[in-house]
């Protein structure tokens, strides 16, 4: 939930603080600020939990610490009773309240008892200091500028680039101090390059099944604690076939959403699960030349992405989360994560099991900055708020402890999802292989047809101001042999794709873009008869 945006210092502007927060208009429903001397807060805020009281920016009792916070804490209530008994009241019953409290008595510590997708700025209001902090994964974001006196914070990259300065990132799993005219100083609360490490090794396929099974369930759960229509975006594929099942079973007020062309196996797929569990389904058909340049500008401009996978998705993105807005759904359950965490993907088995669990955490620390980037910026900008149940941590910790053999086996992919949910899943969902999310849509090749484009309106909103467009890092480590340092370090050296590989490119895009219309005139044709006259 929300979008926040808070300018910190003697310089902080009135004018310049209206426009960032503007920029967060979609991100919510109502905005709600608070204004002192050197410090401007406010709130774009989607309404979800104690949709009346949860106005924010939030005050401590004393006044002291003010709160702007985006995101959701999933076990809030069990938090709100511990500080209860701990001698602290409560006015509203929403998460956001809880989130200072646990701050207040557990300081810096707190991060440690939050489960839940969120970032947050907690400012000690007399001297300006704030407090930083990012869920583990990073599904919500937080960046920082800085301006003359004056330390501006946003949810988005668009909220800051009218300062023309640097941008910089709290990463995933981060927390720390920022001064309003000092340095921000930031260190890890969750080391994701050590997920899992020291515990043992989960390789017995009946264990390991049974507790991804407990996990995951457990995490769709906690994400499915909402009195508001629930919603699905359905490719067909395992990890969304899952989210479905489960919310139709514990939320049984939830609709899916699917997007494809009207013959594409992401659409045939997603019908026939959605009609044998009977649960209402949208489906978004679109043909590829319905796909333009100003979509793909707008999916540039809403999700601020830096690969160029991940803007294709966007662009195939947009649509589902469009519908979700007319339709009124503001919580949305994704399958995003699961590729990374169980083995979706050809490079793990390529790279072999001694190489695959360094590329596995290499790929979970930068889900901040790809595939959940895309996530929260495409849902986020239609005020929906989607939750993301494979990326709770206590998945991604039992997923490091699970051999490679148990992902990928017999040639199949995320072979211990499949056996753990087996009695639950339709055969033909559970036998379905992996098709990236653009391809099964029948969608990514009309996407791929803008690419050359990409980098360009990339920086015709401001957004290398963070970090300029770069190649797909599954394309370098192919190039690099799948050794992972070589393509860490080459896509440091050679950021973007050369002129001449944007053109090969262009020209296999244009070939498949180009077959529809070349049936179309060499086809037969129907002859129109003319009715003759009496």
């Amino acid at each position: 939930m929300c979008g926040i945006a808070l300018s910190i210092g003697p310089d902080a502007d009135p004018a310049t603080f209206r426009r960032m927060l503007a920029a967060l208009a979609p991100r919510g429903e109502v905005t709600e600020t608070r204004q002192q001397n050197g410090l401007l807060a406010g709130v774009r805020r989607l309404r979800i939990v104690d949709r009346e009281r949860a106005v924010q920016p939030w005050l401590s009792p004393d006044e002291r610490h003010l709160l702007c916070y985006h995101g959701e804490i999933f076990n809030h209530h069990e938090l709100r009773s511990e500080l209860t008994r701990l001698g602290y009241p409560f006015r509203s019953t929403s998460d956001t309240e809880v989130v200072l409290a646990a701050f207040r008595h557990w300081g810096e510590e707190a991060v440690h008892r939050l489960r839940g997708e969120y970032a947050f700025v907690v400012v000690e209001r007399a001297s300006g200091r704030a407090y930083l902090a990012r869920d583990p994964v990073g599904v919500k974001p937080l960046y920082w500028a800085r301006g003359p006196g004056c330390l501006h914070l946003a949810s988005e990259v668009k909220a800051l680039v009218g300062h023309g300065a640097p941008i910089g990132e709290v990463p995933p799993g981060h927390h720390g101090w920022a001064e309003p005219d000092g340095p921000v100083r930031l260190r890890p609360h969750v080391d994701l390059l050590r997920l899992g490490a020291g515990l043992p090794v989960i390789d017995d396929p009946d264990e390991a099944a049974l507790l991804v099974r407990v996990a995951l369930t457990d995490s769709i759960r906690v994400r499915l604690d909402t009195d508001l229509t629930v919603g699905v975006v359905l490719s067909g594929g395992l990890d969304s076939s899952l989210a479905l099942l489960h919310a139709r079973e514990s939320h049984p007020d939830c609709v899916a959403v699917t997007v494809g062309v009207p013959d594409s196996p992401d659409v045939a797929y997603a019908r026939r699960l959605a009609a044998d569990l009977g649960v209402p389904h949208e489906v978004v058909e679109l043909r590829p030349r319905d796909i333009r340049l100003a979509d793909v500008r707008e999916a540039i401009r809403i999700s601020e992405l830096t690969e160029y996978g991940d803007i294709i998705n966007a662009v195939v993105s947009v649509p589902i989360f469009r519908r979700l807005r007319e339709l009124g759904v503001k919580v949305v359950l994704t399958g995003d994560g699961s590729d990374e965490l169980f083995g979706g993907y050809p490079m793990y088995h390529q790279v072999g099991p001694e190489r695959s669990r360094r590329l596995f955490l290499h790929k979970i620390r930068n889900l901040g900055r790809t595939e959940l980037q895309r996530v929260d910026r495409v849902s986020m900008g239609h005020g929906v708020e989607a939750r993301v149940p494979f990326l709770d941590l206590s998945v991604l910790e039992l997923a490091m402890r699970i051999p490679l053999h148990l992902k990928v086996r017999d040639g199949q992919e995320k072979w211990i999802v499949r056996r753990a949910f087996a009695d639950l899943l339709p055969d033909y969902i559970r036998r379905r292989p992996k098709n990236p999310m653009s391809h099964s849509s029948g969608l990514h090749e009309r996407a791929r047809l803008y690419k050359p484009l990409f980098a360009r309106l990339h920086r015709s909103f401001g957004y290398q101001l963070l970090e300029p467009v770069r190649r797909d890092f599954d394309s370098v480590l192919t190039r690099c042999g799948n050794d992972l340092d070589r393509a860490i370090a080459d896509g440091l050296a050679r950021p973007d794709y050369t002129v001449l590989e944007h053109a090969r490119d262009l020209v296999g895009a244009a070939k498949w873009n180009a077959v529809p219309v070349v049936r179309r005139l060499v086809g037969p044709r129907t002859i129109r008869r003319v009715p003759a006259r009496p």
